[in-house]
Formats: structure tokens, sequence, C-alpha cells
């Protein structure tokens, strides 16, 4: 790893520029990925994010190991305050609503129902506390003949059409190897957050409910398969890396034993790909003339383009397909990410210390805004970490904090 110098920089860190979302509070109660994608965005951006965690264990994220670290906790529990709370102990219910009391946002992820269980239905709670915002993230929605059953992010992937369409024809379909449709509902979750924060300011002062499916997420960007499906009858089958729209696209192997990402999808891009691998005489090839007949022709047209990459190392194919103009790019594992000249110049990830593991790397905030950039001014908390001062915030007395501690109703 041969991160540069500018990379070294934690980003924003000490900028002066007010925070966007400074003020706002978040009560975070959710569990595992999409919850802490959504309150990442919004702690990234200023806001207070109060994680209240479970006892004993705590967010069910900080299970995910690799090496005994929580990585994923620690990437994704950043700008955040933690307050540990034994939901199963009597008073924790009423410490928990004089929280959501001075909360702009309340976000959890329990099944549907489990809220009203809890003494904390939506509806009563903005009755109660007008100005909140109550998002509700789940498997399937809060209504639905699947609504009571658990959700995670794998069945997602699954139902909305996404495992049919990744791999290749002639094996099984393929989950991705990361909590995709988490992620997705995550950014669409913390856009939600942000169009309710705008409804409420802009009219009555009033909060509403955000029902955030997971389901619903990941199919929605799938959605122009099943306009297709159901115009035309067609099922788009499985073609590896290749595309059903347009071509050539694919990931090609290189003499020195690594892999090339093409994306020559327009018209011109595609000419002057062939050309440059090919000659004039492919580009007059009926066979590759027009789109259709590249994304027909797939398979032959992967085996002329895997013969000219199969002579040239992946640095000379990049630099080659560079200065014809066409899209390219390698295919990077994570040990190479941090080396790439544009990744390190702009940033994209960064270094800070870490208790634990020494030197921490993780994304910038994202995306990039000129007035009111996203800073990092806290690692991932320890479960508990900030306990007493936000049970002070909310006006209880260090007496009362004192009996919270040694009743095991909160810990620190």
């Amino acid at each position: 790893m041969t991160a540069s110098k500018k990379s070294e920089d934690k980003p924003n860190s000490n900028s002066q520029t007010p925070s966007a979302l400074a003020g706002l509070r978040v009560i975070d109660i959710s569990r595992l990925v999409a919850g802490n994608m959504l309150s990442l965005q919004l702690a990234d951006f200023g806001a207070d994010v109060i994680k209240v965690e479970p006892l004993p264990a705590g967010d069910t994220l900080r299970s995910w190991k690799d090496d005994g670290h929580a990585f994923y906790w620690k990437v994704y529990g950043r700008n955040k305050r933690s307050l540990a709370l034994n939901f199963r102990q009597s008073g924790s219910i009423e410490l928990l609503t004089r929280l959501i009391s001075k909360a702009d946002i309340l976000l959890e992820s329990f099944r549907p129902g489990t809220l009203e269980k809890m003494q904390l239905g939506p509806e009563t709670l903005i009755e109660k506390f007008p100005q909140l915002i109550v998002v509700r993230i789940s498997g399937y929605g809060q209504a639905g003949p699947y609504s009571h059953r658990p959700g995670f992010g794998t069945l997602m992937e699954a139902m909305s059409g996404f495992a049919s369409r990744n791999g290749f024809a002639d094996r099984e379909p393929v989950l991705p190897p990361m909590p995709l449709a988490d992620m997705i509902s995550g950014l669409y979750g913390a856009y939600a957050t942000m169009v309710a924060l705008r409804n409420r300011d802009q009219s009555d002062g009033r909060g509403q409910i955000i029902d955030l499916s997971l389901m619903q997420s990941m199919m929605s960007v799938l959605s122009a398969d099943v306009a297709i499906n159901q115009s035309t009858g067609e099922i788009k089958p499985r073609l590896g890396s290749g595309s059903n729209q347009a071509g050539p696209r694919g990931v090609y192997r290189t003499k020195d034993e690594k892999w090339v990402a093409i994306s020559a999808s327009t018209q011109n891009s595609a000419m002057r790909f062939l050309e440059l691998i090919g000659g004039e005489e492919l580009t007059r090839d009926p066979r590759f003339l027009e789109n259709a007949g590249r994304v027909k022709n797939r398979t032959e047209l992967d085996q002329l383009i895997n013969n000219w990459m199969g002579e040239k190392t992946r640095e000379e194919a990049l630099e080659i397909v560079d200065q014809a103009g066409v899209t390219a790019g390698p295919v990077y594992d994570a040990s190479e990410i941090l080396d790439d000249p544009h990744v390190q110049d702009t940033n994209v990830f960064f270094p800070s210390p870490d208790p634990e593991i020494g030197t921490l790397y993780s994304h910038s905030p994202t995306p990039k805004l000129s007035r009111s950039p996203g800073k990092v001014e806290m690692s991932a908390p320890s479960l508990g970490q900030n306990t007493e001062e936000i049970l002070r915030e909310a006006g209880f007395s260090d007496t009362e904090i004192g009996h919270f501690i040694q009743s095991g109703l909160v810990g620190v």
C-alpha cells in the first residue's frame, strides 16, 4: 500500500464550514446494515446520531468481525454516539421516550408491530411529539401479507430478480457478496428522511412516518426488467459480466493474469474499440455494425477481445484503450484500490488512528458538497461510550444516572 500524502489528511475534520445538518438529532435504535448506512449519511453531514444499543452486546453489526475486529462497525458507526440500554428492564421505555421527545428523527428496524408492543407506536409518538419523523426499516414493509416475516437483504436480492440476472447462464443464480439491498435501502432512507424534513420545515412543522422496505428498494433498481417482461414476455438471461442491453461490455483477462473492464456501449466508442482491436475491417463486419448485433453476437465479439487482451499486460492494455478514447478500467481487488493515483488524489479513502488496529482506512463522506461538505469528527464509539453525557443532555441528574448504571438499566 502506497497511499499518497494527500490521502493522509482526514477529510474536512478541521473545516470551519458549518455542518449542513448541525442541530438535527437522530435516535437510532436500528440494527445491522441498512439503518447504520442511513444514519451514517446524516452523521457525516453533521446530525447528532445517538445509537441506542441493547445490552449486553450492542448493535449486531459489532459481531461482524474479521481477524477479531468489527470493521463494519468501525466504518459505518463513525460520527455517532452510543448509549447502551437494557430494553428488557423496567424503566427502559420511559428513558427511551425521554430521548425521543428531544429528537427530530427516530430510526428503527424491528419486525413490524414491535414498536407498538413496546408502547412506542409511531402514530402515538407523533401525536405526542409532532416534530418527529419515524423511519421504519423492514424487509417487506409495514403492510401486506409478508410484512410479519423477518426479511434480511439476502431474500430481497433473490426476490427482486437480481440473483436471477447475476452470474453465468449454465450455473446457479448468484447473490451479491456484500449487503447490497441494505446499502441501497440505507441510501434511499437518507434521501426520504431529507424529503420528510423539507416537508416538515416548509409546511406545518409536523413529522411523518417513512415505510422503508428492503424489498421495494431493491426492486426499484431492477424495475426495467419487469417492464420489459410485461411488454415482450422476455426474461433476461444471465450473461456473467456481459450486458443484455449494449456491447461490447465485460471483463477480459490480460497477459499478466489480471483483468480489464470494458464498456464501449455507445456507437462511437464501440466503433473506436473495434478498429483498435481489429482495424477497419472489423468495423465493417455486419455482425458488429449495430448495437443489437453486438449484443446478439456477444460470444464471438468477446473472443476477439479476449485474444487482443491476452497479448498485453493490464497496464499496456489500459494505456492503449485510454489513448483511443475507449471507456475501460482495471478490475481491482481490495489490496489495489488505495494505490490508484486518482483514488489517492481525490481522497476517496483516508486513514485515521484506531486504538485496536492502529490505522483504519475508510471512505470519505460521500458525495462531495462545495459549501457544506461532510466531516469525520469521531471514530465509531465503544458500546455505551457516551451514555452519561447523553442522559445529562436529556435532563437526567447525576443521581438518576448513577442509579441507572447501578441497576443495570444502562451501560457505560
